[in-house]
């Protein structure tokens, strides 16, 4: 992906900036990037990251005198949701997530919900596949998506145990033409950079998994019995201390084959 000299901690758009937690790890890349969103007296926090009280407090520190009136989360993996609860403890805020399991107050998330804080709107995208619950959050006046793991910075996104390929490649598509037809500027991604050519990256993630899964077929035809015999021969150039992920994408990728 591009980008890759571009400063992450304290970048953004408009209407969202960056604090980067120092998670740093070949699955998390520079670390978890949380959002604040809005310019004005109220904001929304959006994947408080992991249950890190350095991290947190950076995060409120980061508000001055503004107050949180929500904190969002793209979906609830640990090192998006982990500090969810501790920071809207801090904040005295609510947290919204599609599963009800990280909700603290009444209101969860789902596709097409909306809401404004500071004077900023906030659309709720559905996009399950990296894992079962996933998010993605549009801001219309920047033109600009957060997307949680569903797109990240830099590689390819992992298809999590609690994912599904098949609902994965439907999301990709959905936000393809959602990002053409809304002439989206920039994605704001859940790790990594935040990417300037959305329909781009669009266009690279899809074309990636076509490939792997012509790749994954090719593997079969050639021998290959299982997830480890595949990764050996598929993702040879990838670093091996990334093989276990892409043992666990190579598991959703042959269970959507065995689907078709």
């Amino acid at each position: 992906m591009s980008g890759l000299s571009l400063p992450i901690d304290g970048s953004g758009t408009a209407n969202a900036s960056n604090v980067l937690a120092p998670n740093a790890s070949p699955m998390t890349l520079d670390g978890t990037n949380t959002w604040i969103l809005g310019r004005g007296e109220t904001v929304a926090v959006v994947d408080p990251g992991p249950d890190d009280e350095t991290h947190l407090s950076t995060v409120a520190g980061r508000l001055g005198d503004r107050s949180v009136a929500v904190v969002l989360l793209t979906h609830g993996h640990e090192d998006h949701s982990g500090g969810a609860r501790r920071f809207a403890e801090m904040v005295k805020a609510p947290v919204r997530a599609l599963d009800r399991t990280h909700v603290l107050g009444e209101e969860g998330l789902g596709d097409g919900d909306g809401l404004t804080v500071g004077g900023v709107e906030i659309r709720v995208i559905g996009t399950p596949g990296h894992s079962f619950d996933s998010l993605c959050f549009w801001l219309p006046a920047d033109g600009a998506l957060l997307t949680g793991d569903t797109i990240l910075g830099r590689g390819t996104t992992v298809i999590a145990p609690d994912g599904d390929l098949a609902d994965y490649l439907r999301s990709l598509d959905k936000l393809r033409g959602m990002a053409e037809l809304a002439e989206a500027q920039a994605l704001l991604p859940g790790h990594g950079p935040i990417l300037p050519d959305p329909i781009g990256a669009l266009d690279q993630y899809i074309a990636h998994r076509r490939q792997r899964l012509d790749q994954i077929r090719q593997a079969i035809r050639e021998g290959a019995k299982d997830a480890r015999e595949i990764v050996e021969m598929v993702y040879a150039e990838v670093p091996r201390d990334l093989w276990p992920a892409a043992e666990m994408s190579v598991a959703a990728q042959l269970n959507y084959l065995k689907s078709l």
